[in-house]
């Protein structure tokens, strides 16, 4: 991930309606959610919530799809995690116990362990 593109994820990020969807969608899984579903889970009224959605689905950090009626949302588990990985490239300083407490994080994080099921 460039400069640039980092940016613009942490602009789309940087609201707190907004890293509430997100988180949201992180925690939906790969199946994503329906818009309706979104308001109702975040108390976002319609024009809000869609406003949000936008910017969120122009950094890149979240996809849509149509199913029937329904606009299904999903996060993008890949940009999130070029996201993060440019946020660490330069970490430690030669110290990896700096980052060893992040380490333990995404350790722990379901989405990110080996034959998880997203």
């Amino acid at each position: 991930m460039d400069a640039h593109a980092a940016v613009a994820a942490l602009s789309a990020l940087a609201h707190p309606g907004r890293l509430d969807v997100f988180r949201l969608l992180v925690r939906a899984g790969k199946d994503g959610m329906a818009s309706g579903e979104i308001a109702r889970a975040t108390g976002h009224v319609p024009q809000t919530l869609s406003g949000n959605l936008n910017i969120l689905g122009h950094s890149g950090l979240i996809s849509s799809r149509r199913e029937g009626r329904s606009i299904i949302y999903t996060a993008n588990y890949d940009r999130m995690t070029g996201l993060l990985g440019f946020l660490m490239e330069d970490c430690c300083a030669g110290k990896p116990e700096i980052c060893a407490p992040l380490a333990d994080v995404v350790a722990k994080a379901v989405c990110c362990q080996p034959g998880a099921v997203q």
